[in-house]
């Protein structure tokens, strides 16, 4: 079975719940910053050395195929949709992280590769959650899904720095 399905070539695309759309709908503009965003991460566990953020950045994968495939599903409820439970794991992990790496004032980003790619997933994902957020004012959009997102910019910018703190190379703006 080939990837060449041929029945995009008009501009449309098939949404999870089988509805037919413009590839330039919101909703697929929100999944497909999700997809950018996913591939980036791919990148960073690549670079990370510490094994305990790759898992994470794995874990997150894997929950990003989940927020992509409840967007890309319009009227069929999808079943492993993101939970409260998922917003607060995240929102335990950042904490957690916080008291590790306590920060004392405004951050110069990307001081390692690793920490950089970071933040560029970092700033994707705002992105996504802005594509979201249009999305949510046009069409109905879990709340848990918006937290979701919410957060993990936030994680992306903790793990960031924690790498930095632990190789001495967290720097501050004067």
């Amino acid at each position: 079975m080939s990837i060449v399905t041929a029945t995009g070539d008009q501009g449309q695309t098939s949404l999870f719940s089988g509805e037919r759309v413009w590839k330039d709908d919101p909703r697929v503009e929100a999944y497909g910053c999700l997809d950018e965003l996913d591939a980036h991460v791919a990148d960073a566990r690549h670079l990370v050395q510490d094994a305990r953020v790759r898992e994470i950045l794995e874990q997150i994968q894997n929950q990003l195929g989940r927020v992509m495939g409840q967007l890309a599903s319009r009227s069929a409820a999808f079943p492993k949709a993101i939970t409260t439970a998922d917003v607060q794991e995240l929102t335990s992990l950042i904490r957690s992280l916080e008291e590790k790496t306590p920060l004392h004032g405004l951050v110069v980003i990307g001081s390692l590769p690793a920490s950089a790619k970071l933040d560029i997933c970092r700033t994707i994902a705002r992105r996504a959650e802005r594509r979201i957020v249009s999305l949510a004012r046009a069409e109905s959009v879990a709340e848990e899904l918006l937290q979701y997102v919410n957060r993990l910019s936030d994680l992306f910018f903790i793990l960031a720095r924690g790498l930095e703190a632990a190789e001495g190379a967290i720097r501050y703006k004067q």
